[in-house]
Parts: C-alpha cells; structure tokens; sequence
C-alpha cells in the first residue's frame, strides 16, 4: 500500500528539473505545485487569466458541440432492424476511423480546424432530412461520423493547451457532462418538436434541428475560439505574458509549435500507460453506450407505460451530469485520479449487477442511478488522466489517438449486447456491462500501480517533490 507521499505523488513526475537533469525519457507534465515560486508569474494575474479561460473556452466548446437525437426513420425509408442497426454501426466505423484527427488541433489553428468540422457535420447532419434511401442515408452517416470525429474526441486535447494538470479534469467534466444533461431532456425534447407538425415526418424534423443550430455556432467558433493561451484576444497584454509563462511552465514553450514530433509518437506507442486508459476508455464505452438505447426498454419491463419511463430516464442522466463535474473537480483537488476512477468504477458495476439481478422494481431503478452515476463520470475523469501522463503536446495528441481508436470500438460490443430476443429484461447484456465495468477497475488499479513504480524510480533518480522544491527554493 501506499503511503500517504506516495499517494499524494501518484500522478506527478518531476518534470520540472533544469533541462539538463531531465530524463531523456520524461513523460509527465510539469510539476505545477511549483507555481507559486515560479519567476515571472503573478498568481493574483494568474487567478484573473484563469477566470477569463474559463468563461470562454468551457462555453464556447459546449454551445458549439450539439449532442445529437437519433430516432429511427423506419417507415419512410422501408427500414428493417438489420438495416436501422447498420445505419447505427456505419456511424461508429467512420468515427472510429478518422480519430486521427484529433491531431488536427495542434497541425492547425484551432479556431479554423473547429469551424471546419462544425460547417462540414452541420452540412451533413442536415442533409439527413432529404434523405430517400437506405444506402443515401448509409453514406451521410459514414460522412458524419468521420465529420464529428474531428472535434468532440479532440476537444479535451484542445484544453490540455490551456490549462494545467491540476485545472484540467475539472473543464474535460464541464465539457463532457453536458452528454448526460442533453440525455436528460432528450426524450422531452424529442416530443415537443416533433408534436404539431403533420406536414413533415418527425425524424427528418429531428435532423434538421440537429444539423442548423451546428452550423448557426460556426462563427462562434471562428471568431472566438482562442488558439493558444498567449494569442486570446480576450486577454491584456500582461495577462498574456502570464498566460505564456504558463504554457512556458506546462510544456516547454510559450507559442505553441504546430509541427508533430514523429519521434514523440514512437515513444507513446511503447509507453504502456496510453495503451492502460485506451482499454479503460473502451470497457466504459461497452458499457455506456447501451445504456441511452436499451434503457427505456428495461423501465417498461418494470411495469412503467412508455411515457412513464421515458420520463424516469431523465433523473439517472441528470446524477450522472452532477457526478461528472463534482468527482473530476474532487480528483483535481486530491490529484488522485486513479482512486476515483476505481471508486466510479465499483458503483457503475455494482448498479448493472443490481439491475440484472433484482426482481423488485425500486431496488432495478436504483441500480440505474448507480451505473449512471458510475459510468460516464469515470469516463471524464479517464480522458484527463492519459492527457496527464504524457508530457508535449504531440504525445498528448496520440494518447487521445490511442485512446479513442480503441476505446470508441466499446460501442461496438456494447450495443451489440443487448439482442432483441433477450427482451425484455436484457440479463446477458446487463451482465456484460457490469464485467467491464470491474475490468475497468483492474486496468485502473494496474495502471496506478506502475505510476506509483515509476515515480519512486523517478524520486530515487531526482529526489522526492518537496526536495527538489526545497532546492529551487535555495536556487540550486
């Protein structure tokens, strides 16, 4: 077990020695502990840089990514459940192919790579309201999902330009809880815009709404999306001399370089750590990706009408939005990612457990809100955690890679596990959601113990954290 030092030094590598001490192979970020008596950065105009990030950047990411409602277009366009599932599955190939793009965001200016993707998925998500045939909708769908992949995967990347170790998981879980919020409203959404109009069919309505508010933030994006910390127009001229002493602090250099380092790639593929959250990305994703589709369906077989249960899916999602923000500001603030991710982990399977195993109605539904409040959360917290553990911005760039091309297969299995003859109780697919959720908490509890490894290795080599703080302090 670890001691309490340890523990607290579970995620951090000093990075932050001179150049000439620092292994060749250092992965992790700076050592932003040291903040307060880094030269040159007044915390009172740091707090003031902070403030202004945040107002922008976390909002202006949420407006522009539209979570999207996907119904079914069955009757219009001669749709059986083969051909609805592999309008589905052609979705996720696509995304899951062009993940590489999260690079994108370092190669180019971030404000144009984003209004480029917005225009190019809006164009396209509102061109599914035409559609007249199975194979025309089967190729927008693949247009899509590769459109898309360019942003929502990259958007934490984005952050990780911005922010510190410390400050990161805190806007990835602003950013992400807004899936779980949007699932919350879904369905009430869903029937207030499709109710009243009998001269369009509801799901080609769904899809316009859908595709033009996407393309309506496009020059949000464009005009107000910084491109790095230094370069905000938002921002004073001395508050971007504080915010490029931070970037100086977290990466090594105060503009950041747009040029990826083939040498960095190499070194992250044979780093076990990405190859750890990528699995960990990949068992949450079996295991959430299901929930949303396969949820009102268990609801009704607990006795409720389908209004009924599509009303009592919003409570689960609407924990699951709060339990994002709160457990990544908590594993901030602790700097202990792993253990939370565990703990996120537990209650996920626990409640899949429950609902797979119980016979009483109030004991499954609380099971909901357990996997809900379990699932996705651990998922915000591991998108900041394989940022965490790599140090330039290339290598953080193929982390996310890495992380995305495997984990975004989890879908794959997950909605797959959930076949219409298991209806209506759906035990074998409750039962594999709940297996991959304690895999989940293996691979995180391995993954934390090789960090634990590698920074004792790394304090023997360099000296613990509050020595090397103790001798910048004496300025040796």
């Amino acid at each position: 077990m670890a001691t309490a030092e340890e523990d607290n030094n579970i995620e951090e590598a000093p990075a932050s020695l001179p150049e000439a001490e620092k292994p060749k192979d250092a992965h992790l970020e700076q050592d932003t502990e040291l903040a307060p008596i880094t030269p040159g950065i007044d915390p009172v105009i740091e707090k003031r840089v902070l403030r202004k990030l945040d107002r922008r950047l976390p909002v202006i990411m949420d407006l522009c990514f539209c979570y999207h409602i996907w119904t079914a277009a069955t009757s219009d366009l001669g749709l059986d459940s083969g051909k609805y599932a592999w309008l589905l599955t052609i979705f996720y190939i696509s995304y899951t192919l062009f993940e590489f793009q999260a690079l994108m965001w370092k190669v180019l200016k971030p404000h144009r790579w984003a209004a480029f993707v917005m225009f190019a998925w809006g164009v396209i998500a509102t061109c599914q309201a035409a559609a007249r045939s199975w194979s025309g909708m089967m190729a927008l769908r693949f247009l899509l999902g590769a459109a898309e992949a360019g942003f929502g995967p990259g958007v934490p990347y984005l952050l990780s330009f911005f922010y510190s170790r410390r400050e990161l998981g805190l806007r990835c879980g602003i950013f992400l809880s807004s899936a779980p919020l949007a699932a919350t409203f879904a369905g009430a959404l869903a029937y207030g815009i499709t109710s009243g109009h009998p001269h369009i069919e509801n799901w080609r309505l769904l899809f316009l709404v859908e595709g033009l508010p996407s393309l309506a933030f496009v020059p949000f994006a464009y005009f107000l999306l910084p491109d790095s910390p230094g370069e905000a127009k938002f921002l004073t001229e001395e508050e971007k001399e504080v915010a490029k002493a931070r970037s100086l602090r977290r990466s090594g250099e105060e503009i950041a370089s747009h040029k990826i380092d083939l040498k960095d790639i190499v070194q992250t593929l044979l780093d076990p750590k990405p190859w750890f959250t990528a699995f960990m990305y990949f068992s949450c994703n079996v295991s959430y990706s299901s929930l949303p589709v396969f949820l009102p369906t268990i609801l009704e077989d607990m006795g409720f009408t389908a209004v009924n249960a599509q009303g009592l899916e919003a409570p689960p999602f609407f924990l699951s939005f709060l339990v994002t923000i709160f457990s990544t500001w908590v594993a901030d603030k602790l700097e202990q990612r792993g253990l939370v991710i565990a703990i996120l982990s537990t209650i996920g399977a626990v409640g899949y457990v429950i609902i797979a195993a119980a016979e009483t109605v109030g004991v499954r539904y609380f099971g909901v809100f357990l996997a809900a409040s379990g699932v996705f959360p651990a998922i915000g917290n591991i998108l900041s955690w394989v940022l965490n553990n790599q140090g330039s911005d290339t290598r953080r760039g193929m982390a996310i890679v890495m992380l995305n091309l495997i984990g975004q297969c989890g879908p794959f299995l997950g909605t797959n596990s959930f076949p219409s003859s298991d209806s209506p109780r759906y035990a074998r697919g409750l039962w594999i959601c709940a297996a991959f959720m304690f895999f989940n908490l293996f691979l995180c509890l391995g993954l934390r113990t090789l960090l634990v490894w590698e920074n004792k290795k790394l304090d023997r080599m360099y000296g613990t954290k509050k020595e090397r703080q103790a001798r910048q302090k004496s300025g040796f």
